[in-house]
């Protein structure tokens, strides 16, 4: 694996400790300091940085933010969506397990199919993106698995109430996707879903019931028919941004199975929550 330079990683953890205590100005000698840098080469990335405008120095000798990182930083906030960074990890997730792989955004109580990956066996896949279906406690326990509250909030809001069964099976949900990173749904007997796609608005509109349901125990010698493996991607202030659904599964799968796939789609999440949330750049300006 390649490495950045050092130049590079001083840069970088310069602006990310000051971008990581907004509203304060540090001198050289408080930057020397936290970062562990020869006072030479600290001034000499700080003057440099001042000259590109990436930060400021102050009157009294201090440094914050300068207007060129402001700049960027907007224009970046203004195109750059999760899913850049969440399509190549699709796609892969997709052609690795001959499935298909949408990322479903929670807006209010609806959870809407912003994106998809499918791989050759499911390119005929049925269900438009754009499309929006009712939220129901088998997907809530992923959406929720960190804001306990939001999921009681949830629960008193949405209508029909899921039941007390329901309810407890949607908080064992949410303890096995802390504890995991992924929740495994099975197909419930008795309906003609096939696998191949997240059930769609029209099903069970009137009912808490979808033809697939969370299980939070695995055994893994166990044989299970699997429908779906659903995992979130955090913003690591206890919300989920959007959920990764993989679907489609041509076979059941045994318990060791549904864990080796799932964390592999809980990794892939677990990279695009530290893109998205700068963990993966502090990682590696520190390393």
């Amino acid at each position: 694996m390649s490495r950045s330079s050092p130049g590079v990683r001083r840069v970088a953890s310069i602006l990310n400790f000051i971008a990581d205590h907004p509203g304060q100005a540090f001198a050289l000698t408080d930057l020397v300091r936290a970062l562990k840098l020869s006072r030479a080469t600290c001034h000499a990335l700080l003057t440099g940085l001042v000259d590109v405008g990436y930060l400021y120095r102050t009157s009294d000798k201090t440094y914050v933010l300068g207007p060129a990182l402001a700049a960027i930083g907007r224009t970046a906030a203004g195109h750059f969506s999760p899913l850049q960074v969440a399509q190549p990890e699709m796609r892969s997730l997709a052609d690795e397990f001959d499935v298909v792989c949408t990322a479903y955004f929670l807006e209010g109580d609806t959870m809407h199919l912003r994106d998809r990956a499918a791989s050759a066996s499911h390119v005929g896949y049925p269900v438009p993106l754009g499309t929006r279906m009712r939220l129901r406690s088998a997907q809530a326990g992923v959406y929720f698995a960190w804001s306990p509250q939001d999921a009681e909030d949830w629960l008193q809001a949405t209508s029909p109430r899921p039941s007390a069964e329901r309810r407890e099976l949607m908080f064992q949900t949410m303890d096995f996707v802390r504890q995991n990173g992924f929740s495994p749904l099975i197909r419930r007997p008795g309906f003609g879903f096939t696998g191949a796609e997240m059930p769609s608005s029209d099903i069970g509109a009137d009912s808490d019931e979808l033809p697939v349901q969370p299980i939070v125990e695995v055994d893994e010698g166990r044989v299970y028919p699997i429908g779906a493996l659903m995992a979130p991607i955090p913003d690591g202030r206890g919300k989920v941004i959007f959920a990764l659904v993989m679907a489609g599964f041509h076979s059941p799968m045994t318990g060791a199975q549904v864990m080796a796939v799932g964390h592999r789609l809980a990794n892939a999440c677990e990279r695009i929550s530290a893109f998205v949330t700068g963990r993966d750049t502090r990682a590696r300006a520190e390393a």
